[in-house]
């Protein structure tokens, strides 16, 4: 009788087993610019520290109303840390860096901005417009965490990476007419 009662328990206990080996799902994003918007799914299975992070400063709303402030064509597009003054936010503590997680900076890719220091990564992020893999972790070179994916809105991306640019202050590529970040947020679950 209690092996019978053992073995019904176990049955009972099987879906939470699974339920907890589930990996943790991987949200998706809007980016609403001044050009149009751009859907993301961010891979939290892959780059969890950069995704939580990514979405911290999604949900305190600190995005809205930055701008793209590093446009180069045929590379990427950079945003996430300068508003239409080009001064530049206040943000919190970096993030590790999680480019070894197998995920390639490739044609439509976000991955995380950051200095020559692999772990400065805070806020600001790019996103490629070409295969880029020459920012890829590689032993004996630290690469740039990539942490999602468009899924909608290429065309923004692509259209965003043709604005005329200059140099402003001390950085080069700013376009020049703003391109904003009107928000960010999450998508919501269909």
């Amino acid at each position: 009788m209690l092996k019978r009662l053992l073995v019904c328990f176990a049955i009972l206990l099987a879906p939470l087993a699974i339920a907890q080996e589930t990996p943790l799902p991987n949200p998706q994003v809007i980016i609403k610019t001044s050009e149009g918007d751009i859907t993301l799914r961010l891979f939290r299975d892959k780059a969890p520290l950069s995704v939580d992070n990514f979405l911290a400063y999604v949900d305190a709303g600190f995005y809205n109303g930055t701008i793209f402030h590093r446009v180069i064509p045929n590379f990427m597009i950079q945003g996430g840390g300068f508003l239409p003054d080009m001064s530049q936010k206040a943000t919190g503590d970096p993030v590790p860096n999680e480019s070894r997680n197998r995920l390639h900076n490739t044609r439509g890719t976000i991955a995380m901005a950051r200095t020559n220091d692999p772990d400065s990564a805070t806020a600001q992020f790019f996103i490629n417009q070409r295969n880029n893999l020459q920012l890829d972790w590689a032993p004996g070179r630290d690469g740039y965490t990539v942490f999602g994916e468009v899924i909608l809105g290429m065309n923004i991306v692509d259209f965003i990476a043709t604005a005329p640019t200059g140099k402003v202050g001390m950085l080069d590529d700013v376009p020049l007419q703003p391109i904003m970040i009107k928000e960010i947020v999450r998508a919501k679950a269909l």
